[in-house]
């Protein structure tokens, strides 16, 4: 804490504190005929669209003492509801659990010092019945600043003794720090995720929980981490709410700052615990219903198999489980009772009737003295029927009830029966014997048919027709299903290699080839045109480091991709072991250099440049000589050069939420590198080490312009690996940082309208 509380930056400080829960003083009295349930129809209940009821209520006489009352304002189109005399809006209140939800508004502040801190004291909150939930969230959108939540914790000690005031607790904090390159520009956030938005981890954003209903008071400190202070402008942002708060990139909500937020507040309906024990609360009027005790105070619940108003009399009513079994785990017959309900299974089944299948079917038959059939039975779901065999007669319910039914048939009624019999059976006979062949005719045919179907579905010929200009590349490129089917056992679960969320791939052997199979679970049916197309070009690339395309398979309904199979696993599995050493320094010059190169051949020697944007170490696979071949930008390409400096992966966080790359940033720009980088790298690496953390550090700067090009960054590490062979590390060091120095990246729209985002992990 001390730390960030010294660190230097050039940006100001700003904060928008949205907070606040100024709640007005609220009394009022209650009438005895709402705890009987309500006092005729004078009491309203409801306010626009938030509906409530006691305690909660608006007239007096309708709303228990302590500040339950309410202001309902009709000069909003619809009316308002708020707390009180109406200083504060309500979105919402549950009676049954205890909470209201609230508009909190906000409120900026300037300052030059060092640490901006705003109090709010909830006087008005003494004795009444509302707290700021734990749930909420704090969080601060700015540049290199922290925020801390403070709260005078009452200990109640009830008597003449009063409370005690065990001092200022800090409660939650978060810090937001930002690389150079961040700190004159404005953060742009949003509340919520999803879409493109990033989590605020710390980066120009972040966001801490609560985790404790604050009683009666709370401090808001805003401390500014710059060395030499700064004004602070309305543009850094503190928010109290029960909303996640992440990045994203719709600038148009910068210019649409909400002025409020939803928090949420817990109430209690009352402030003394010590009224409660769980067969009777003075408050908890409602047969059926119990207290349940916090630090704060005690709420009033329904019991189990109730549901409804706790706090009136006859407010809790049975839960009719029957009219939706299945939310109540009931899979048979429901009977509803007071309180709970019974499930059986239905007459004929036996079983678990909570779970879903759970009734099978009782096999009677298997149990004919149980069941009493004594003739023919036959089962069925649900029950069974019990018959006398053919040619008797009687009552198949009781043992000898079916005698012998004397008959005599005629002549006739004989030549015809055995006609019958000899026509049928010839019949039979001819569909027994060809039934197999023209079942399998049929399959054969169907089968066909489904993978000319997919093929054209997969646009099949726009495939052949791109790749026609090469026979070599056409001739190989579109394999059939039998083909994939031969060479993976008909993928045999004995050949599966790999596999996640995406798909399985197979190992198999093609033309004498060992190759790798990918078999996809979903594909979006829009982008299909975009895969065609990306294998396309993608068969033309032709690169040692680059893993190669083979071939691609269009006649099932996902299409399947044919690599050359890498045998030695992946970066990831190499680099983060167990044991204390690791891949040596000479394996991760070697690796990065390897990359680098595979991604200048795709951004610039490729027929179109392709752009992965998805480089990470489980992308990266080696060979038996542990050869790079990636899988797959050039901030990810740096920070897979910090994960092979430090050994530690792109997840990883300090104590203080700071994130990988912004740790590595920091510490470089301190001149401390050594607290995070790889012993065994310090070792081995000797002064490549540094010249590599320099290039790392250019490569993750945080706007595009600043960063070099990957063509620069290959060259910057063959000038390393040249100048360790000659023996001449210093020139060649001094060269490279002034080199990458001078260099920016710059994306025209040509390019990008050109390039084409390609990841095999997808």
């Amino acid at each position: 804490m001390a730390s960030q509380e010294t660190m230097s930056s050039s940006s100001s400080l700003a904060a928008w504190l949205l907070l606040v829960l100024l709640l007005p003083p609220l009394f009022a009295a209650v009438d005895d005929g709402m705890r009987s349930g309500g006092s005729g129809g004078k009491c309203t209940t409801s306010c626009g669209n938030v509906g409530f009821e006691y305690p909660f209520g608006v007239e007096d006489g309708c709303y228990r003492g302590g500040g339950f009352n309410l202001t309902c304002n009709h000069t909003y189109q619809p009316p308002r509801l708020f707390l009180g005399d109406g200083s504060v809006q309500v979105l919402d209140i549950s009676v049954p659990h205890g909470w209201a939800l609230i508009n909190n508004t906000g409120m900026v502040f300037n300052s030059t010092e060092t640490r901006v801190v705003l109090n709010r004291t909830w006087d008005q909150l003494v004795g009444g019945p509302y707290s700021l939930s734990g749930s909420n969230k704090i969080a601060l959108v700015g540049c290199n600043a922290r925020v801390d939540l403070r709260a005078r914790v009452k200990v109640k000690h009830g008597g003449r003794g009063g409370d005690d005031d065990t001092g200022s607790n800090l409660i939650s904090s978060c810090t937001a720090v930002c690389p150079l390159d961040l700190e004159d520009m404005t953060p742009v956030f949003a509340i919520g995720s999803g879409g493109s938005s990033a989590a605020c981890s710390g980066v120009g954003c972040c966001q801490a929980n609560i985790n404790l209903d604050i009683p009666s008071s709370y401090t808001i400190q805003i401390h500014n981490l710059q060395e030499l202070g700064g004004s602070i402008s309305p543009t850094d942002l503190v928010f109290i709410s029960k909303e996640e708060f992440s990045y994203t990139n719709d600038m148009a909500f910068g210019n649409n700052i909400p002025q409020a937020l939803p928090a949420l507040l817990d109430w209690y309906i009352s402030s003394d615990p010590s009224e409660c024990t769980y067969e009777s609360a003075p408050d908890c009027l409602s047969a059926n219903s119990f207290c349940h005790a916090y630090d704060l105070g005690y709420k009033c619940h329904c019991s189990d198999g109730y549901q409804g108003n706790p706090y009136i009399r006859g407010g809790c009513h049975d839960i009719d489980e029957c009219k939706s079994p299945q939310d109540y785990s009931c899979y048979g017959n429901c009977n509803n009772t007071p309180g709970s309900h019974i499930c059986d299974c239905p007459r004929g089944y036996e079983g678990n009737a909570s779970t879903p299948n759970g009734c099978k079917d009782i096999d009677e038959c298997g149990h004919r003295e149980t069941y009493q059939c004594y003739g023919e039975c036959i089962n069925f779901p649900g029950g069974f029927d019990c018959l006398c065999y053919h040619g008797t007669d009687g009552d198949p319910r009781k043992e000898g009830g079916c005698l012998p039914v004397k008959h005599h048939l005629s002549a006739r009624d004989l030549g015809l029966f055995i006609g019958l019999g000899v026509g049928s059976g010839t019949i039979l006979l001819l569909i027994a014997v060809g039934a197999p062949f023209l079942s399998r005719k049929m399959k054969v045919r169907k089968l066909k048919k489904m993978r000319q179907t997919f093929f054209n579905q997969n646009h099949g010929l726009l495939l052949q027709r791109l790749i026609s200009q090469n026979a070599d590349i056409s001739e190989r490129m579109i394999l059939t299903l039998p083909v994939l089917e031969k060479a993976t056992n008909n993928f045999d679960r004995t050949r599966e290699v790999g596999g996640g969320g995406h798909g399985i791939v197979y190992k198999g052997i093609l033309n004498l080839e060992v190759v790798a199979i990918k078999k996809s679970r979903i594909i979006v049916e829009r982008e299909i045109n975009d895969f065609i197309n990306e294998v396309a070009i993608l068969s033309q690339i032709n690169h040692r480091n680059v893993v190669k395309l083979i071939g691609c398979c269009l006649e099932t309904e996902v299409p399947l991709l044919v690599y050359e199979f890498i045998s030695n696993g992946s970066l990831d599995q190499h680099l983060h072991v167990d044991e204390p050493i690791s891949l040596s320094w000479k394996d991760r010059m070697r690796i990065a250099v390897e990359v680098a190169r595979a991604l200048t051949y795709l951004h610039s020697a490729a027929t179109v440049p392709v752009f992965h944007r998805d480089i990470k170490a489980c992308n990266i696979l080696l060979d038996n000589q542990l050869t790079a071949k990636t899988k797959v930008t050039v901030f990810s390409f740096g920070v897979l050069v910090i994960e092979l400096l430090t050994r530690k992966r792109p997840t990883y966080r300090t104590d203080q939420g700071d994130s990988l790359v912004l740790h590595f940033a920091s510490l470089l720009r301190q001149g401390q590198l050594v607290g995070i980088l790889d012993p065994q790298v310090l070792t081995e690496g000797g002064g490549e080490v540094m010249e590599v953390a320099l290039l790392a550090g250019m490569c993750t700067r945080m706007t595009g312009q600043d960063r070099p090009t990957m063509r620069e960054v290959e060259m910057g590490l063959e000038n390393l690996r040249v100048s360790k062979k000659l023996a001449s590390h210093d020139t060649a060091s001094s060269s490279l940082v002034s080199q990458m120095a001078e260099h920016r990246m710059v994306a025209t729209g040509d390019m990008e309208e050109s390039s084409i985002q390609y990841s095999m992990e997808e």
